[in-house]
């Protein structure tokens, strides 16, 4: 009855000023020129959107000391989804790079009405992130520990705590919060125009109601751009169009996919309480019931994500500037229930207005940044997922380091366009997936959960013989891996809602899987991974290539050589396996993910010549690992050929037939370091050879096995993964891959200087192995991934990956220890004397736990010892 009594009040006729009035852009033409006034011929940079995403990169590029500039806007500046953003700018996020780009948000804006005069509203308000269950409290204590090491207070407070913070607010049903009291909020429209202002006062020109009608591209490289006004030739383009960066980037000659869609978001407005809120009241997140809340004005502004959003515009029909969507106070009624529930007093208040507009998801909860992979010069910053405020600052800075500098200042593949192909784009795929993503937005995430909508889009040719047998399935870049195995006797329904920070339910199926690796033979589907072949007609592709990666590919053939490409800093653009097939042509085995990143890097670097041929093969081979010291015996008998080490060395590849089938690219190589091959069929054969291999494998104890297993065997013998471990900014002195790296040849290859240089001055962070000593499987919280790490109590760094390690019957974390100085916090150099002489502590959501470290190569974890043949230092990619 309550909420109807509010409904009523709500829907009872009313002369109010509404929020339109109150929003609209004030003198938000006053940095924009006239409209009539002509376009310049040409520029260096033209950027395409006029909110906070547009405006800021044209603040940092100017601050960079960029000046031939022009931003276009169709409408008027800050007047589409910036308009109507809540205005609250929070740090509290997963990960890391989200978290230092709304620390650094929050900085900018913070002196933004300093440097230029305009009133941005700025008030730090701080955050309470509320907890009705303990799986949420310690989804909390997580951020939490990460927050405080990178600078951001942070703490986990009471509920009576709460209560003290925020009177009004109902605490019954709360086991806990989370405080970080620097969070803001502002008025993000009056940020979009003090960036603007500050930009034009910098060079830069700005045209409102200039629309842009496509980008021109000539040879992949953007030429200029036509508008509606005329057109401008440049150099560069940033489409940082919101919920119209998808149908901007279809709308060129060639076009660049970006992968968002818009979905209806709903908040409230009230009028102020008789005694109105003080302006620094905290933010509210109550992630559980689904809303927030903050102080407007007096009186509140409450939204929230439900669970079931509306998809909008996926025919693609837009208005310039949004005007306001209908009001839809039955779909809003749960979140409406939810406020009530969470501030009771809010009965009696008067509501001004429930405001719709649209926000920008994207297929996996992250913001879309970066180059586009198939056109030079055409950058991307878009699809916000709701924090458009709190990362327009940092990402603005990043995208403009990549533009002016080649790369950002920090490692920001989580966020690149390029981990996305054209296989996102689909308007059916988008529609459907963000009606996952806006509600995910609250949900509580623990670790290994996977997406249910958009799935079974790329399956190996074995997905249904697999999934009868038990087969759990996860998703990486649209491809369907085998994650483990239910056995017959298991309780599927149970495995499947089993969500936990603790012990999984799937912890003895996945050991089970591991002990046949290590006993008998299993068998994985790894038909994901990314494979390439470059051939030449003379010796072109090997000079390439040499000069493309960092290790020797000029090895006798059937050979297989780990490597990676470098950037100039040093750093790791990919980490693969190459085998050279013939005295020109070679086979490139790279991670799952790096199918569009991989082929953008090689691209850029190969020539135009037609005796050149990079060929994307990733579809035309089923991937079979066969891993376990049986394995030799399975594939011997499959294809009557001697398959021991003496015959068939470590890291060899050579053509075989398998059964039936001829044409199996065989290499002795499995990415774990046991023992094993992998098998590349051709698709044709799939069904064929792994039915053989099983049949014939029965009586050497054969079994299915999934990629949990495979992790927990890798990091268990210290293989980092590209996309975990290693990134952009890792170089291979830094996880002590030294030996892979053609240093001492006398050939040039792209990295070379910058690694002789640290070679010569050291590193500043190592990869080290970290076994946790007094953990209790059982009890305690599992380490996932980002984890701190303490050395003597100091702060040296954070966890990149972690697995059970059931050979060892213990905790294995990876992670990278830095040597911060205690006086200035600069770092130093690591040595590994400095890591062997430290006492270490991982802290799991705030409990500290004693842990031993130890530098790659490990040779003394196992007491049992293995040939050298059959110990294969392989380290792929396979997240």
């Amino acid at each position: 009855v309550m909420l109807y009594q509010l409904l009523s009040v709500v829907r009872r006729p009313r002369s109010s000023r509404g929020w339109q009035k109150w929003s609209s852009a004030r003198g938000g033409a006053s940095a924009a020129k006239a409209h009539s006034v002509a376009l310049p011929a040409q520029a260096q940079v033209v950027i395409c959107g006029g909110g906070i995403m547009g405006t800021s990169v044209a603040y940092h590029l100017s601050k960079m000391g960029w000046k031939d500039i022009v931003l276009l806007e169709q409408g008027r500046l800050a007047a589409g989804s910036t308009r109507f953003c809540a205005g609250i700018l929070s740090t509290a996020r997963h990960l890391t790079i989200e978290q230092k780009m709304a620390a650094y948000s929050n900085r900018l804006y913070r002196q933004l009405e300093q440097e230029t005069g305009i009133h941005t509203g700025y008030i730090r308000t701080g955050s309470i992130f509320l907890a009705q269950t303990q799986d949420r409290l310690i989804s909390l204590k997580r951020i939490t520990s990460r927050l405080n090491v990178i600078g951001i207070p942070s703490e986990i407070i009471s509920p009576k705590k709460v209560a003290e913070l925020h009177p009004l607010l109902n605490v019954h049903d709360l086991v806990g919060a989370m405080h970080v009291p620097e969070d803001a909020v502002v008025s993000s429209a009056d940020v979009a125009l003090a960036l603007a202002s500050a930009a034009s006062q910098n060079g830069v020109q700005i045209y409102d109601r200039t629309s842009i009608l496509h980008v021109m591209v000539r040879k992949g490289q953007v030429t200029g751009v036509e508008t509606d006004k005329g057109q401008i030739q440049c150099h560069y383009f940033v489409n940082c169009a919101g919920q119209w960066a998808y149908e901007l980037g279809l709308s060129n000659e060639e076009p660049v996919s970006i992968p968002l869609h818009a979905c209806e978001h709903f908040y409230l407005l009230t009028r102020p309480w008789e005694t109105p809120l003080q302006s620094n009241t905290p933010t509210i997140v109550d992630a559980d019931g689904r809303i927030y809340i903050r102080n407007w004005q007096g009186g509140i502004l409450s939204g929230g994500f439900e669970k079931n959003p509306k998809p909008i515009f996926t025919e693609g029909k837009n208005q310039l500037e949004i005007q306001n969507l209908q009001e839809d106070w039955d779909h809003f009624e749960p979140l409406l229930s939810s406020l009530l529930r969470r501030m009771p007093e809010l009965e009696t208040m008067e509501i001004m207005k429930l405001v719709n507009c649209p926000e920008t998801f994207t297929p996996d909860m992250r913001c879309i940044m970066g180059e586009s992979p198939s056109v030079r010069g055409y950058f991307v910053l878009a699809g916000m997922n709701s924090a458009g405020l709190s990362f327009g600052g940092g990402a603005g800075r990043y995208l403009a380091e990549w533009m002016v500098h080649g790369y950002p200042s920090e490692s920001v593949w989580e966020l690149d366009l390029k981990r996305f192909g054209a296989l996102q784009s689909s308007r059916t795929f988008l529609r459907h997936r963000v009606m996952e993503v806006m509600p995910l937005l609250y949900d509580l995430k623990v670790p290994r959960w996977d997406f249910q909508t958009g799935r079974q889009l790329r399956t190996s040719p074995l997905y249904d013989r697999l999934d009868v047998q038990g087969a759990r399935w996860m998703e990486k870049h649209g491809f369907e891996r085998p994650k483990y195995f239910v056995p017959p006797d298991k309780d599927l329904l149970a495995l499947e809602q089993s969500k936990t920070f603790y012990k999984p339910d799937w912890f003895e199926i996945v050991e089970s899987e591991v002990k046949c690796c290590k006993e008998a033979v299993c068998v994985i589907d790894m038909s994901s991974f990314t494979k390439f072949e470059i051939t030449s007609t003379g010796d072109q592709a090997l000079e390439i290539l040499q000069y493309l990666f960092s290790n020797d590919l000029d090895v006798p053939v059937g050979h297989i050589v780990h490597t990676g490409m470098l950037n100039e800093g040093g750093g790791y653009e990919n980490d693969c396996s190459i085998a050279r097939l013939s005295k020109r042509s070679f086979f490139m085995i790279s991670p799952t993910d790096q199918q569009v990143h991989c082929w953008a890097w090689l691209k850029k670097y190969m020539p135009e010549d037609s005796n050149l041929i990079l060929e994307d093969v990733t579809w035309k081979y089923t991937a079979l690992n066969l891993i376990g010291p049986r394995a030799v015996d399975v594939l011997s008998e499959l294809s009557y050929a001697p398959m021991t080490p003496d015959h068939f060395p470590s890291l060899f590849c050579k053509e075989m037939s398998v059964g039936y089938a001829n044409g199996i690219r065989v290499m002795s190589m499995t990415h774990t370091g046991e023992p094993g091959f992998m098998l590349y069929i051709p698709i044709e054969y799939a069904l064929h050879v792994y039915n053989e291999v099983m049949s014939v494998g029965q009586k050497y104890g054969i079994r299915n096995a999934g990629y949990y297993a495979l992790r927990s065997l890798r990091i268990e013998k210290f293989f980092a993964f590209w996309g975990q471990d290693l990134n952009t900014l890792t170089t291979p002195l830094e996880c002590g891959r030294e030996s892979r790296v053609k240093l001492d040849k006398g050939m040039d290859f792209i990295g070379r200087d910058a690694l002789l240089q640290q070679k010569q001055n050291g590193v500043y962070k190592r990869l080290t192995m970290f076994i946790l000593d007094d953990h209790d499987t059982d009890l305690d919280l599992w380490p996932w991934w980002g984890e701190p790490i303490y050395r003597n109590g100091q702060y040296v760094g954070k966890t990149t990956s972690s697995a059970y390690g059931y050979t060892l019957e213990r905790h294995v974390c990876l992670g990278f220890v830095h040597n911060f100085s205690e006086d200035t916090g600069e770092e130093q150099v690591v040595t590994a004397d400095f890591i062997n002489r430290g006492e270490y502590e991982i802290d799991i959501a705030g409990h500290r736990f004693q842990a031993k470290a130890k530098l790659y190569p490990v040779t003394s974890l196992f007491t049992h010892k293995r040939r050298k043949d059959d110990v294969e230092l392989s380290d792929l990619h396979g997240k």
